[in-house]
């Protein structure tokens, strides 16, 4: 009897194997980081080859290290970093450019085109999305228009489209040799161009945005036996796929409505269970499909998307130089009492949630000689919290539901001095749980279910368990005034890009 799920996490920095057993515990992992390619100012480009290169290794590795046998693994889940966008030949399994990543800007030319007509909410009420660069949609449309044929290959069926997830289900199953091209309804929903009642590609929409129908994956549930693995993973069902952020509050068992995760990686992501009916919103947060476990009705979130979190901190690290690893942010931080009256509102890729402002660019305000790294390594990390807070506000508002704490996950959920000020400027308890992987767990999850590894949501939220909880300490004199120089501070980024 298979004892284990293999997920593969496939984020925006690197890829990672993890290997679970029953209980949820990580038998073993493997990692590997891959380029971030910056050809022009707001690009971000992936090579999607490296990717699948990286994916295979970290298998291997993982497997390696803890001696484990393809007969140990009853089944493989994906989950991705969601939006970034590979467009590929399904002769000859060659990417026609390097993948779009969901922070580049480059196609805000066309999403105003689109928003001068209807506005920036016109595909809102089928999509549950504004108009925004972050979506797959207008990076296949700029695809089609930049890279010369393939808009002819698109039409003739020989240029396929896909997010990460689609790119390794297609290459885990066979790639040029009868590779199943499919997504599931969490990917699907982050495009622009799927209808959230139907869970079906829209036609009207591909129309608009001029993408040919056969570039699309088949829309499945995202726990479902697609096929079988080939290769490094020989005969083993790969069964789950959950866009990355779905995948964690599948993993943070939030599978009654009002339950809420955030996740602290790259980005910053708040996701709220709103159960089998959409909840649109009127407060600049997402709609989108949290998961669809085999035949039963889809579930859907309230999404709020912050587009830089630990990214931030990796820029200090990378481009300033002001440390050398991502977990010293802490201690220099630590090193002053407060932020000494600085803000640092990282909008590099414009505002995502809850503005949607693409002419927005990055500022720090309040800067004077007093200013030394421990103020800003502080404001960087304030930075997150006070973004959290504006999704949680919108989020609240949007659902009717006063939330009571916050689970939390993802790489920054170490830092304690983050998740204390977190509950401070939220005025809510934040929970860390027992295993803060839980993107990965979501993804084995996913595919356990489907091939009765586990039974049902009962055996999955047993294995979820709390490791610490941060309560709020600050006076609401103090998180007030905080939070309006915060507000006072966004101001300052609006209008930069012409």
């Amino acid at each position: 009897m298979p004892k284990f799920i293999l997920a593969i996490d496939q984020g925006t920095t690197s890829t990672r194997c993890m290997v679970f057993d029953h209980s949820a515990n990580i038998i073993t992992a493997d990692q590997k980081e891959h380029q971030q390619i910056y050809p022009k100012a707001g690009w971000v480009e992936h090579d999607a080859l490296e990717i699948w290169q990286n994916t295979r290794e970290v298998i291997a590795n993982a497997l390696n290290k803890a001696d484990l046998t393809l007969q140990d693994i009853a089944a493989v889940g994906i989950t991705n970093q969601r939006e970034t966008t590979v467009v590929w030949n399904r002769f000859t399994g060659q990417p026609y450019a390097n993948a779009i990543v969901w922070q580049d800007t480059r196609t805000d030319v066309f999403c105003n085109q689109l928003a001068a007509d209807g506005g920036q909410d016109r595909l809102r009420e089928k999509t549950g999305l504004p108009l925004a660069t972050y979506f797959s949609g207008p990076k296949i449309r700029w695809l089609l228009d930049n890279i010369p044929g393939l808009r002819e290959a698109a039409e003739k069926g020989e240029a396929i489209f896909g997010n990460i997830d689609t790119w390794l289900i297609w290459n885990l199953t066979g790639g040029p040799r009868g590779g199943i091209h499919v997504t599931d309804v969490s990917n699907a929903s982050r495009t622009l161009l799927m209808d959230l009642q139907t869970l079906q590609w829209d036609a009207e929409i591909l129309n608009l945005m001029g993408i040919p129908r056969q570039m699309l994956p088949r829309i499945s549930a995202s726990s479902k036996i697609y096929g079988y693995a080939v290769q490094t993973l020989e005969g083993i069902p790969v069964a789950g796929d959950l866009g990355d952020q779905q995948a964690a509050i599948f993993g943070q068992a939030c599978y009654e409505p009002g339950e809420a995760k955030n996740t602290y990686g790259t980005g910053c992501f708040m996701l709220m269970n709103t159960g089998p009916t959409p909840v649109p919103s009127k407060s600049g947060l997402l709609t989108t499909l949290g998961y669809k476990i085999g035949y039963d009705p889809a579930v859907y979130c309230l999404e709020g998307s912050i587009a830089i979190a630990g990214a931030l901190v990796q820029w200090l690290r990378d481009n300033f130089k002001m440390i050398e690893k991502s977990a010293e942010i802490e201690f220099l931080a630590r090193s002053v009492e407060d932020n000494g009256g600085i803000y640092f509102v990282p909008a590099f890729s414009g505002l995502f949630a809850p503005y949607w402002r693409s002419d927005a660019r990055g500022v720090i305000v309040g800067m004077t000689r007093y200013i030394n790294r421990g103020h800003l390594a502080r404001a960087a990390l304030e930075a997150t919290a006070y973004q959290t807070r504006e999704v949680l506000d919108a989020m609240e508002k949007d659902s009717g539901v006063r939330l009571k704490s916050l689970k939390v996950d993802g790489g920054m959920v170490a830092n304690e001095l983050l998740m204390q000020f977190q509950a401070d400027i939220l005025n809510v308890p934040v929970v860390r749980p027992r295993i803060t992987e839980t993107t990965a767990l979501g993804a084995a999850y996913a595919a356990g279910l489907a091939v009765g590894f586990w039974s049902d949501f009962a055996e999955l939220r047993n294995n979820w368990g709390q490791d610490r909880t941060w309560m709020p300490a600050m006076e609401e004199e103090q998180r007030s005034r905080l939070f309006a120089g915060w507000k006072k501070a966004v101001t300052r980024t609006l209008n930069w890009v012409e």
